[in-house]
């Protein structure tokens, strides 16, 4: 006959910080990103953040997330965003949508590539779509000309090529950031700074961030790095599945 052994039942603690998830709408489908944004901190440390093992909040098991693209950053910020980016990320800090470069022609999102020859390579097998290049399922480019510097109202911004290249999307309007920048969220419009031309490709992070310390203010969107925001990962399915074999 067994004996029964009486007393506390702990619960087993998790090998791995537990993090939420949040699912979000992005382009035909879904997309499941770690919940709250990794930050605030630099765009690399919070990449180092993101790169780390965690424990799924619902099934316990290990879970990883790869570094977000600028569509998905953008995606997971337009969910909800006047109750939850906007105050949580927007207004006292700034987003890390994703890397950029910037040339004396344009900017290139999505990659940190900077040898002038490898950046014409990826234009020569681009597809130039309403005055963008869509060069794979993340990169674009966006020619300066494509878009307005400075401050302008929020259809001026989202149908320029800049936010279409950082939406990764095809059609005439990038309709997250339309509906982020719109008047409900920003009075004041949108300013678009730090997209000068250079005479040499430079790496920067893209940067989107509420006006600081006016009322009614506007959205800036910046290229040029930004320490102390707040960057998203993406679960990553083929990372903790590979764990688990």
């Amino acid at each position: 006959m067994s004996r029964k052994v009486y007393g506390l039942v702990k619960q087993k603690k998790p090998q791995f910080p537990v993090r939420e998830l949040l699912v979000v709408p992005h382009s035909d489908g879904d997309l499941t990103v770690g919940h709250p944004s990794f930050g605030p901190s630099t765009y690399r440390g919070n990449l180092q953040k993101v790169g780390e093992t965690y424990t799924h909040p619902k099934t316990g098991k290990p879970m990883n997330f790869r570094q977000a693209n600028t569509a998905e950053s953008i995606s997971a910020v337009t969910y909800d965003f006047e109750n939850m980016a906007k105050p949580q990320i927007f207004d006292p800090r700034w987003l890390q949508a994703g890397y950029i470069v910037k040339t004396q022609d344009g900017v290139f999102t999505n990659t940190p590539e900077t040898n002038p020859e490898k950046l014409k390579q990826l234009l020569n097998s681009a597809e130039k779509v309403n005055g963008i290049y869509l060069i794979n399922t993340s990169v674009a480019f966006a020619p300066y000309e494509s878009f307005e510097r400075g401050k302008q109202d929020c259809d001026t911004f989202a149908q320029g090529g800049l936010a279409r290249a950082l939406e990764h999307t095809p059609e005439k309007v990038a309709k997250n950031l339309r509906e982020i920048a719109s008047p409900r969220n920003y009075k004041n419009g949108v300013n678009v700074i730090y997209f000068d031309s250079v005479s040499e490709p430079i790496v920067r992070v893209a940067g989107l961030y509420s006006s600081r310390g006016i009322v009614g203010g506007g959205l800036h969107v910046g290229g040029w790095g930004g320490d102390g925001g707040f960057a998203f990962g993406v679960l990553d399915n083929s990372r903790s599945d590979a764990k688990k074999n």
